[in-house]
Protein backbone atom coordinates (compact mmCIF):
# COMPACT_ATOMS: atom_id res chain seq x y z
CA UNK A 1 0.00 0.00 0.00
CA UNK A 2 3.04 2.25 1.12
CA UNK A 3 4.89 1.52 -2.43
CA UNK A 4 1.13 2.39 -4.50
CA UNK A 5 0.60 5.64 -2.31
CA UNK A 6 4.29 6.86 -3.71
CA UNK A 7 4.21 5.66 -7.23
CA UNK A 8 0.73 7.82 -6.97
CA UNK A 9 2.48 10.64 -5.62
CA UNK A 10 5.29 10.22 -8.49
CA UNK A 11 2.94 9.94 -10.77
CA UNK A 12 1.04 13.06 -9.56
CA UNK A 13 4.25 15.41 -9.54
CA UNK A 14 5.14 14.12 -13.12
CA UNK A 15 1.53 15.34 -14.09
CA UNK A 16 2.02 18.60 -12.16
CA UNK A 17 5.57 18.83 -13.99
CA UNK A 18 4.30 18.80 -17.61
CA UNK A 19 1.37 21.08 -17.17
CA UNK A 20 4.10 23.77 -15.33
CA UNK A 21 6.44 23.51 -18.26
CA UNK A 22 4.74 22.86 -21.17
CA UNK A 23 3.06 26.33 -21.06
CA UNK A 24 6.67 27.88 -20.51
CA UNK A 25 7.81 25.24 -23.14
CA UNK A 26 5.46 26.77 -25.84
CA UNK A 27 6.34 30.58 -24.60
CA UNK A 28 9.87 29.47 -25.56
CA UNK A 29 8.91 28.09 -28.79
CA UNK A 30 6.98 31.09 -29.96
CA UNK A 31 9.85 33.72 -28.79
CA UNK A 32 11.95 31.53 -31.51
CA UNK A 33 10.24 32.03 -33.64
CA UNK A 34 9.35 35.60 -33.19
CA UNK A 35 9.81 37.71 -35.90
CA UNK A 36 10.03 34.96 -38.00
CA UNK A 37 8.03 35.30 -41.78
CA UNK A 38 4.50 33.19 -41.61
CA UNK A 39 6.27 30.46 -43.43
CA UNK A 40 9.58 30.18 -41.99
CA UNK A 41 7.86 30.20 -38.46
CA UNK A 42 5.87 27.31 -39.40
CA UNK A 43 8.85 25.56 -40.63
CA UNK A 44 10.26 25.77 -37.12
CA UNK A 45 6.91 25.27 -35.27
CA UNK A 46 6.73 21.81 -37.14
CA UNK A 47 10.16 20.81 -37.22
CA UNK A 48 10.15 21.77 -33.41
CA UNK A 49 7.20 18.96 -33.14
CA UNK A 50 8.69 16.36 -35.58
CA UNK A 51 11.86 16.79 -32.97
CA UNK A 52 9.95 16.48 -29.71
CA UNK A 53 8.56 13.37 -30.87
CA UNK A 54 11.73 11.41 -31.92
CA UNK A 55 10.65 12.20 -36.20
CA UNK A 56 14.63 13.78 -36.16
CA UNK A 57 14.87 12.84 -40.10
CA UNK A 58 11.80 15.07 -40.54
CA UNK A 59 12.81 17.55 -38.45
CA UNK A 60 15.78 17.72 -40.23
CA UNK A 61 14.09 19.03 -43.18
CA UNK A 62 12.02 21.29 -41.77
CA UNK A 63 15.34 23.34 -40.15
CA UNK A 64 16.85 22.50 -43.50
CA UNK A 65 14.84 24.27 -45.40
CA UNK A 66 14.52 27.39 -42.93
CA UNK A 67 17.89 28.09 -43.29
CA UNK A 68 18.35 28.22 -46.45
CA UNK A 69 16.59 31.60 -45.74
CA UNK A 70 18.81 32.50 -43.71
CA UNK A 71 16.63 31.75 -40.18
CA UNK A 72 19.49 31.89 -37.46
CA UNK A 73 17.06 29.85 -35.56
CA UNK A 74 16.81 26.90 -38.05
CA UNK A 75 20.96 26.77 -38.54
CA UNK A 76 21.27 26.88 -34.80
CA UNK A 77 18.75 23.46 -34.44
CA UNK A 78 20.05 22.21 -37.66
CA UNK A 79 23.85 22.52 -35.89
CA UNK A 80 22.43 20.79 -33.01
CA UNK A 81 21.04 17.64 -34.77
CA UNK A 82 24.47 17.15 -36.31
CA UNK A 83 26.53 17.60 -33.05
CA UNK A 84 24.48 15.33 -31.13
CA UNK A 85 23.83 12.60 -34.43
CA UNK A 86 20.11 12.80 -34.54
CA UNK A 87 18.32 12.09 -37.51
CA UNK A 88 21.94 12.23 -39.30
CA UNK A 89 25.35 10.98 -39.04
CA UNK A 90 27.28 13.02 -36.58
CA UNK A 91 29.55 15.55 -38.56
CA UNK A 92 31.56 18.06 -36.09
CA UNK A 93 32.74 20.21 -38.87
CA UNK A 94 28.93 20.81 -39.77
CA UNK A 95 27.69 21.50 -36.81
CA UNK A 96 30.79 24.09 -35.95
CA UNK A 97 29.89 25.75 -38.90
CA UNK A 98 26.15 26.04 -38.72
CA UNK A 99 26.81 26.94 -34.91
CA UNK A 100 29.40 29.62 -35.52
CA UNK A 101 27.02 31.70 -37.69
CA UNK A 102 24.33 31.52 -35.76
CA UNK A 103 26.26 32.77 -33.14
CA UNK A 104 28.13 35.57 -35.06
CA UNK A 105 24.38 36.36 -36.08
CA UNK A 106 23.37 36.82 -31.98
CA UNK A 107 22.03 33.61 -30.92
CA UNK A 108 23.05 33.70 -27.80
CA UNK A 109 22.79 29.63 -27.26
CA UNK A 110 24.51 28.74 -30.38
CA UNK A 111 27.63 30.35 -28.71
CA UNK A 112 27.28 28.18 -25.80
CA UNK A 113 26.96 25.35 -27.47
CA UNK A 114 30.49 25.63 -29.52
CA UNK A 115 33.34 23.13 -28.66
CA UNK A 116 37.04 23.94 -29.62
CA UNK A 117 38.95 25.52 -32.45
CA UNK A 118 36.87 26.61 -35.08
CA UNK A 119 35.85 24.02 -37.95
CA UNK A 120 36.75 23.98 -41.86
CA UNK A 121 33.76 26.14 -43.73
CA UNK A 122 31.54 22.70 -44.04
CA UNK A 123 27.86 23.02 -45.36
CA UNK A 124 25.29 20.36 -44.78
CA UNK A 125 24.34 18.58 -48.75
CA UNK A 126 20.77 19.81 -47.58
CA UNK A 127 21.49 23.54 -48.26
CA UNK A 128 22.58 22.84 -51.47
CA UNK A 129 25.90 23.65 -51.65
CA UNK A 130 27.19 24.96 -55.36
CA UNK A 131 28.24 22.57 -57.74
CA UNK A 132 30.28 23.84 -61.12
CA UNK A 133 27.73 23.86 -63.73
CA UNK A 134 29.12 22.34 -66.89
CA UNK A 135 26.26 24.87 -69.09
CA UNK A 136 27.74 28.55 -69.90
CA UNK A 137 25.29 31.28 -68.67
CA UNK A 138 21.64 31.86 -70.13
CA UNK A 139 21.52 33.44 -73.31
CA UNK A 140 18.88 36.38 -71.34
CA UNK A 141 21.69 36.62 -68.99
CA UNK A 142 24.84 36.86 -70.85
CA UNK A 143 24.68 40.50 -71.77
CA UNK A 144 25.26 41.54 -67.88
CA UNK A 145 28.30 39.28 -67.63
CA UNK A 146 29.41 40.27 -70.90
CA UNK A 147 28.91 44.07 -70.53
CA UNK A 148 31.55 46.32 -71.95
CA UNK A 149 33.54 43.70 -73.18
CA UNK A 150 31.86 40.83 -75.35
CA UNK A 151 34.18 37.53 -76.31
CA UNK A 152 36.72 38.41 -74.43
CA UNK A 153 35.06 37.20 -70.69
CA UNK A 154 37.79 34.53 -68.79
CA UNK A 155 36.56 30.95 -67.90
CA UNK A 156 36.85 31.93 -63.82
CA UNK A 157 34.77 35.03 -64.05
CA UNK A 158 31.86 32.77 -65.89
CA UNK A 159 32.36 30.48 -63.31
CA UNK A 160 31.47 32.86 -60.60
CA UNK A 161 28.85 34.44 -62.51
CA UNK A 162 26.96 30.74 -62.80
CA UNK A 163 27.77 30.56 -58.74
CA UNK A 164 25.78 33.68 -58.56
CA UNK A 165 23.23 33.07 -60.75
CA UNK A 166 22.84 29.28 -59.02
CA UNK A 167 22.36 30.44 -55.68
CA UNK A 168 20.78 33.77 -56.21
CA UNK A 169 16.82 31.79 -56.67
CA UNK A 170 17.95 29.92 -53.16
CA UNK A 171 17.33 33.45 -51.42
CA UNK A 172 14.35 34.89 -53.46
CA UNK A 173 16.61 37.28 -55.33
CA UNK A 174 16.33 37.37 -59.54
CA UNK A 175 19.52 36.53 -60.90
CA UNK A 176 19.29 39.29 -63.16
CA UNK A 177 19.68 41.71 -60.09
CA UNK A 178 22.06 39.24 -58.09
CA UNK A 179 24.36 39.38 -61.48
CA UNK A 180 23.82 43.22 -61.56
CA UNK A 181 24.83 43.90 -58.38
CA UNK A 182 27.75 41.40 -58.69
CA UNK A 183 28.71 42.80 -61.86
CA UNK A 184 29.00 46.46 -60.74
CA UNK A 185 30.72 45.57 -57.67
CA UNK A 186 33.70 43.08 -58.25
CA UNK A 187 33.20 42.51 -61.87
CA UNK A 188 33.23 38.65 -60.53
CA UNK A 189 36.36 39.02 -58.88
CA UNK A 190 36.43 36.77 -55.87
CA UNK A 191 39.72 38.89 -54.84
CA UNK A 192 38.39 42.46 -55.17
CA UNK A 193 38.94 44.87 -52.31
CA UNK A 194 37.75 48.17 -52.43
CA UNK A 195 39.45 51.07 -50.65
CA UNK A 196 36.80 51.18 -48.14
CA UNK A 197 37.59 47.20 -47.41
CA UNK A 198 34.68 45.66 -49.14
CA UNK A 199 35.58 42.23 -49.72
CA UNK A 200 35.27 39.98 -52.27
CA UNK A 201 32.64 38.92 -55.21
CA UNK A 202 29.53 41.05 -53.74
CA UNK A 203 31.85 43.21 -51.92
CA UNK A 204 30.93 42.69 -48.00
CA UNK A 205 32.30 45.21 -45.52
CA UNK A 206 33.49 43.21 -42.68
CA UNK A 207 30.96 44.23 -40.48
CA UNK A 208 28.32 43.14 -43.28
CA UNK A 209 30.03 39.57 -43.51
CA UNK A 210 29.93 38.85 -39.62
CA UNK A 211 26.14 40.48 -39.64
CA UNK A 212 25.30 37.29 -42.57
CA UNK A 213 27.83 34.75 -41.15
CA UNK A 214 30.32 34.96 -43.86
CA UNK A 215 33.68 33.90 -42.40
CA UNK A 216 35.67 33.92 -45.64
CA UNK A 217 34.62 37.03 -47.18
CA UNK A 218 37.21 35.99 -50.02
CA UNK A 219 35.63 32.66 -50.14
CA UNK A 220 33.15 32.76 -53.57
CA UNK A 221 30.39 30.64 -52.17
CA UNK A 222 30.22 32.29 -48.82
CA UNK A 223 30.52 35.60 -50.46
CA UNK A 224 28.03 35.13 -52.27
CA UNK A 225 25.74 33.59 -49.88
CA UNK A 226 26.23 36.64 -47.42
CA UNK A 227 25.65 39.24 -50.12
CA UNK A 228 22.22 37.65 -51.34
CA UNK A 229 20.87 37.43 -47.58
CA UNK A 230 22.03 41.00 -47.66
CA UNK A 231 20.24 41.68 -50.72
CA UNK A 232 17.33 40.27 -49.83
CA UNK A 233 16.96 41.50 -46.45
CA UNK A 234 17.39 45.21 -48.31
CA UNK A 235 14.92 44.16 -50.50
CA UNK A 236 12.40 43.56 -48.10
CA UNK A 237 13.31 46.32 -45.70
CA UNK A 238 12.39 48.80 -48.85
CA UNK A 239 9.40 46.85 -49.92
CA UNK A 240 11.02 45.35 -52.90
CA UNK A 241 12.11 49.05 -54.10
CA UNK A 242 14.88 47.89 -56.27
CA UNK A 243 16.42 51.56 -56.62
CA UNK A 244 16.50 52.08 -52.93
CA UNK A 245 17.68 48.94 -52.01
CA UNK A 246 20.67 49.15 -54.68
CA UNK A 247 21.42 52.78 -53.06
CA UNK A 248 21.28 50.76 -49.73
CA UNK A 249 23.66 47.99 -50.70
CA UNK A 250 26.11 51.12 -51.96
CA UNK A 251 25.78 53.48 -49.20
CA UNK A 252 24.31 51.90 -46.28
CA UNK A 253 20.17 51.23 -45.70
CA UNK A 254 21.20 53.97 -42.74
CA UNK A 255 22.01 56.65 -45.41
CA UNK A 256 18.87 55.84 -47.45
CA UNK A 257 16.50 56.33 -44.64
CA UNK A 258 18.08 59.29 -43.44
CA UNK A 259 17.98 61.22 -46.97
CA UNK A 260 14.35 59.63 -47.46
CA UNK A 261 15.89 57.76 -51.05
CA UNK A 262 18.97 58.21 -52.81
CA UNK A 263 20.99 59.51 -50.61
CA UNK A 264 22.80 63.11 -52.43
CA UNK A 265 26.34 61.09 -53.36
CA UNK A 266 28.10 61.04 -56.81
CA UNK A 267 29.07 57.31 -56.05
CA UNK A 268 25.75 55.92 -54.83
CA UNK A 269 24.04 57.55 -57.55
CA UNK A 270 26.36 56.36 -60.63
CA UNK A 271 25.94 52.97 -58.97
CA UNK A 272 22.18 52.84 -59.08
CA UNK A 273 22.27 54.02 -62.76
CA UNK A 274 24.94 51.23 -63.78
CA UNK A 275 22.38 48.42 -61.39
CA UNK A 276 19.47 49.39 -63.94
CA UNK A 277 21.35 49.29 -66.93
CA UNK A 278 21.95 46.20 -66.76
CA UNK A 279 18.32 45.22 -64.54
CA UNK A 280 16.09 47.58 -65.88
CA UNK A 281 13.16 47.43 -63.42
CA UNK A 282 12.62 49.19 -60.51
CA UNK A 283 9.60 46.80 -58.56
CA UNK A 284 11.39 43.42 -57.40
CA UNK A 285 8.30 40.67 -56.25
CA UNK A 286 8.59 39.26 -52.62
CA UNK A 287 6.47 36.65 -52.85
CA UNK A 288 8.95 33.94 -54.37
CA UNK A 289 10.14 33.17 -50.67
CA UNK A 290 6.75 32.44 -49.77
CA UNK A 291 6.44 30.29 -52.66
CA UNK A 292 10.21 28.37 -52.31
CA UNK A 293 9.40 28.29 -48.88
CA UNK A 294 5.86 25.97 -49.94
CA UNK A 295 7.39 24.10 -52.24
CA UNK A 296 10.23 23.22 -49.86
CA UNK A 297 7.56 22.15 -47.20
CA UNK A 298 4.97 20.51 -48.18
CA UNK A 299 3.42 19.01 -44.91
CA UNK A 300 0.93 21.33 -43.59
Amino acid sequence: MRHSVRRSRSWLLGLLAVAVLTPFAAQAQSVAVQGEPPAIARMLQEGDRAERSGQFSLALGRYCAAARFGSTEAQFRLGRLYQTGRGVRRDDAVAGTLLSIAAQKGHVQAGRHLRGAAPPFTLPDCLGRARPLQAGIPADLAPVVDAGDPGRVSGARRQHAQLVERLAPQFGVDPRLALAIARTESNFDPLARSPKNAQGLMQLIPDTAARFGVRDAFDPEQNVRGGLAYLRWLLKRFDGDVILAAAAYNAGEGAVERHGGVPPYAETREYVRRILSYYPQVRHGLDTEAEQVSMLSPMR
